[in-house]
Order: C-alpha cells, then structure tokens, then sequence
C-alpha cells in the first residue's frame, strides 16, 4: 500500500466543515495530518476532493441470484460510480434474517468486494411481515440496520414491536414504504399516463399511508425510522412537518424520482418499470424541494439489477427495479447546476447524513478516518452506455444519455480501486 498525496484539488467535508483548494495526505489506511514519505503523488487540480461516497440501498443479489449480480460485479459498479462504501439490502435468497446468510455477504464482501459493505438484516422472518427475525442476534452478526427492503412490514403493531426491539439495539429502522391494499397489483402511478396506456395504477397515497403510519411509530418510540426511496408530494410533507417537530424521522431520494416522471412509460420500455413508480411533475418537484430544504437528507440508488430476459416482457408481468450506481453522482450534479443544492450540500447527502443515519466512522477526510476517498471532475462530459456497464445486468433507462461529471478516481482503504 503507497501512502498517497492528493494535492491541488477542491477538498470538500462537510463533516469538518471545509470547502478549500488544500491537499490530503492518505498513509496505513487512514488519513494522516502530514505528507508521508515516498508519497505517490495524486494530481488533483481542478478536481473535487471528497470523503468516499456513500450509497445505503444498494441491492447485490449474492446469494441466491448471481445471475442479476454478485457482490463482486456490484461493488465494481460503486467503484466506477465514486462509491466507496455500500450498504446492502436483504431480500436475498435466502433472505438476510439469520446471522449464517450475515456471515456468508460478509465473508463474500471480503473476498470479492471492491469497496466496503454492509449488510442490513430483515425485520421479519422470510421478509413475510409475519413474526420478527432475531434483532438482537443480526446485529451482533454485524448488520447497520434492519430492513424488509422490497417488502413492507403491512401489521402495524408488529412494526412498533420491531422498532422498539431495534431501539434496544441502536439499529435504524429502514421501511419500504407501501400500503398492499391500496397498491394492490398497480404498475405505474395511478393518473393521466396509467389510464392513458391502458396499464394498472398505483396511488401515491399507497406510499403516503405508510410514511404517516411510520411518523407515529418514531414519535411513539422515540427511535430512527427511515422511509426509503420517496416518490411522492405527501410524503415529503409529512416528513417535512415530523421533522419539525423532532420526531426521529429521516428519508432518501433516487435520482430517477428526481429526473423521471411517469410520462416516460410511455413508450412501454419496462427499463422505466421501478418500485414505487416514476411519478407526476408535481410530485417530482416535490422530491427537489425536498431535497433542497433538508427534509430529505440522503440520496442513493436503489441499485437493482435484472436479468435482460426478465425485463424483455410485457411491462405488466415485468420485475420493478433499475440499475444506479454508474450514473446517480452525474445525475445528482444536475441539481447542482440548477442551483437547487450547493456542491457541499450535495457531498453531505452522499457521505455524512448516510454515515450518521448507520452509524458508520465513515464519510470524512478528519486526520484518523478511513482512507476512503473520491475525486470527482465536474466537467467530464460521458454518454453513459450501459453494455459497458460493470454489471451483469442492462436495465437502466439512462442508456445513451448526456452526463456531465464523474468520478475519475476512487480511493478505498488509501487503495484506488477504480481510476
């Protein structure tokens, strides 16, 4: 291991406050206050500098489906996106609700992963919403949080149980927000375009009666519940007024939800098929303002990959899910440019808040931390092709789109993992 001095760059941490042209000094591993000697040096100038990015949705599919993607192929895909660190969803096969599955993703992480994972635990046994998994013994295991990712825990007293039990154990709560009921068997999102294209819809108000339920369970607790992936008006607002009053309640956004509307269905294309829908105009800018105002304090994927012959069906019987990790920092940069988020604010939603919400000693460059470090080049206009892709799988809607920035150097552990 080189130490490493990346000098001339922009240099922004959030976490300690700093937003300067400086240079950053990486030896054993760490962050050191001084240049080592022998130090390769790393050129930044002109460049950004920021502490690894963060992204805590991420799905690997290892084990059970290594046909979609293995932890190996989607760590490589962080690592081409800037990411130094993922964390990893449960609904595996088998599912992540016993410390045996919590032992193979971290001995597999360790043999093939290119960058820092962390995996979550179920909040229910087989993801069913039936009878709680063993809390206490995933996190010892080694879990960040507890999840039933790609299902909604539906009893609501069996979820207040299971935030209390996870309280016990300073475990976030992470929800996928959807009421059963009221989706039912919906595609795309319940207005002009779902009954426009003659496809099932799915209300919003399917996502708002579960943010609201979890508002009351936090408040009722006084424990971390995070609402995944939001996609609609009401929910921000909810969140927005929880969070005034100081209930414990954070929530994240997908670039998809915040660049895509439904009318992109349209033309059938199933690579615009996610969980929970593209949504209206209304309910996009909803997302941006909530971003903008801190109500939504993460960002991430959602990274979900697919077999082709999965999603090349009829868009009805087609799976929910879309790549993210190669394109979602370009696409967040867009939010800079239209001044919706200043840079730091930005890097913040990719490092600190994820890092404080799973409690990881990560996201920073202070003299002691983690060598884990992205340089990024705003200017680096890409077209983002996805049979390139570090993935096994092909279902992005951003194929042969126009990005501006890009990750052109990722550090993990003061390694380059991808340049």
């Amino acid at each position: 291991m080189k130490a490493l001095h990346i000098k001339g760059g922009r240099v922004i941490d959030p976490g300690n406050g700093i937003d300067a042209v400086r240079d950053v000094y990486l030896a054993d591993g760490k962050v050191v206050a001084s240049l080592p000697a022998d130090a390769e040096v790393i050129d930044a100038t002109g460049k950004v500098v920021t502490p690894g990015l963060i992204d805590i949705h991420v799905h690997l599919r290892e084990p059970g489906r290594s046909d979609k993607e293995t932890i190996e192929t989607g760590t490589r895909c962080a690592a081409r996106g800037g990411f130094t660190t993922v964390v990893c969803m449960p609904n595996t096969t088998p599912a992540a609700d016993n410390t045996g599955t919590i032992a193979f993703i971290k001995q597999r992480a360790a043999e093939a992963a290119c960058v820092n994972v962390y995996p979550t635990g179920a909040i229910t046994k087989d993801l069913k919403g039936e009878e709680l998994a063993p809390i206490g013994s995933l996190k010892r295991a080694g879990v960040v949080a507890i999840t039933d990712d790609g299902h909604c825990v539906q009893n609501n007293e069996l979820m207040r149980r299971a935030v209390e039990y996870a309280r016990m154990f300073e475990l976030p709560v992470m929800d996928h927000c959807q009421d059963y009921n009221v989706v039912a068997d919906g595609v795309v999102h319940e207005g002009h375009w779902s009954a426009a294209l003659g496809l099932r819809g799915w209300p919003a108000l399917g996502e708002d009666l579960i943010v609201a339920r979890n508002v009351l369970i936090a408040e009722t607790t006084d424990w971390w519940v995070h609402c995944q992936h939001l996609s609609s008006a009401r929910s921000v607002q909810l969140l927005r007024e929880a969070k005034q009053r100081g209930v414990k309640i954070t929530g994240e956004a997908c670039p998809h939800h915040f660049v895509l509307t439904d009318e992109c269905v349209k033309t059938y294309d199933t690579n615009f098929k996610m969980n929970p829908p593209l949504r209206s105009e209304r309910d996009r800018a909803a997302i941006v303002e909530g971003l903008a105002d801190g109500t939504i304090e993460i960002i991430c994927s959602d990274h979900a990959p697919h077999c082709n012959y999965e999603k090349e069906v009829e868009f009805d019987v087609a799976p929910f899910g879309i790549l993210g990790l190669e394109t979602e920092l370009a696409l967040s940069l867009e939010l800079v440019r239209k001044n919706v988020l200043t840079l730091p604010a930005l890097i913040e939603k990719f490092t600190t808040n994820p890092a404080k919400l799973v409690r990881l000693n990560k996201g920073t460059l202070g003299v002691g931390a983690d060598a884990d470090v992205t340089i990024i080049d705003l200017d680096c206009e890409w077209t983002y092709d996805v049979t390139a892709s570090a993935s096994k799988s092909r279902n992005s809607p951003f194929h042969g789109r126009q990005l501006r920035g890009k990750a052109v150097r990722t550090i993990v552990g003061g390694v380059t993992k991808f340049e």
